[in-house]
């Protein structure tokens, strides 16, 4: 009996953006089929990554990480989400009416630590809002003006609704 694939969609930190860890997307898609990686689609150039393996989300994330800190020369964090699990973020938005490109998901391993949310100061007009894993924040005078300082940010990623959108699409078409 063939093991049956799940489809993931890995989002990695801190490549292509501001210098580091530079990778093409050419090379990246070739790094996760040489890693054992399936029907391998890359989207834009901040290291999106939908694909196929028959490994549980946990060993497709930490398999991904070793063949990306092998090719890099150090480490890359991966936050792996399903299609389902981004369509539930999507669904989960706390922004509705906000401009989608101003509304930032930020992905997280695990839930925000109890009162870290609420910790944060709120330099303008930004709106947080935690849901699971991940975590919300609208920019409603844009991120590049914003001074909003998230401490958890560095332990995850970040893309804004439209690519959320996007990768979700792409990954629901695969099954």
């Amino acid at each position: 009996m063939e093991q049956a694939m799940n489809v993931f969609v890995a989002l990695l930190r801190a490549v292509n953006v501001g210098g580091t860890g530079k990778i093409s997307m050419g090379d990246l898609k070739a790094l996760c089929e040489a890693a054992g990686f399936e029907d391998v689609e890359t989207y834009i150039q901040s290291g999106n990554v939908v694909l196929r393996s028959a490994l549980p989300a946990k060993k497709a994330k930490a398999a991904l990480e070793a063949a990306l800190a092998k090719r890099l020369g150090k480490p890359v964090g991966v936050l792996v989400r399903t299609g389902q699990e981004l369509a539930a973020a999507l669904k989960a938005n706390p922004f509705p009416k906000a401009d989608p490109s101003r509304v930032i998901v930020l992905f997280l391993d695990e839930p925000p630590a109890k009162g870290a949310v609420e910790a944060i100061e709120i330099p303008g007009r930004e709106e947080l809002h935690p849901v699971g894993r991940e975590l919300f924040i609208h920019y409603p005078d844009g991120q590049g003006r914003s001074k909003l300082k998230v401490p958890m940010a560095k332990d995850g990623t970040g893309r804004n609704l439209n690519t959320v959108a996007k990768l979700a699409g792409m990954a629901a078409a695969r099954g």
